[in-house]
């Protein structure tokens, strides 16, 4: 069985969708905010594998909704195109953004 879940305002949404995996089940995760300078989407695949679906949707829309949040706030700034985003993963965009933080202080 797979699972989704799906949240949401005019301007953001995230979606979660669960795999059975070895150990468990994963989660991939998209989220896509409207901003003025263009719609931002990006896809990635959780890090971590729960025991239970249900565990694993739920902290896929955590994960969702905190690079929402962050995006929005002007926090994490992406420059790279839909296609390169979709290869990299969300650990490495994380660590870029640190860097990015870093250099800024």
């Amino acid at each position: 069985m797979t699972l989704t879940g799906n949240v949401g305002d005019g301007h953001w949404s995230v979606s979660a969708v669960t795999h059975s995996t070895t150990g468990g089940f994963d989660c991939s995760i998209k989220i896509s905010h409207a901003a003025p300078e263009g719609d931002f989407n990006h896809e990635f695949k959780h890090s971590s594998i729960w025991p239970t679906e249900r565990e694993a949707v739920l902290a896929g829309l955590r994960e969702g909704m905190v690079w929402v949040q962050l995006k929005m706030s002007n926090t994490l700034s992406i420059g790279l195109t839909g296609a390169q985003r979709s290869h990299r993963s969300a650990s490495e965009e994380a660590c870029h953004a640190s860097v990015r933080a870093g250099d800024e202080e």
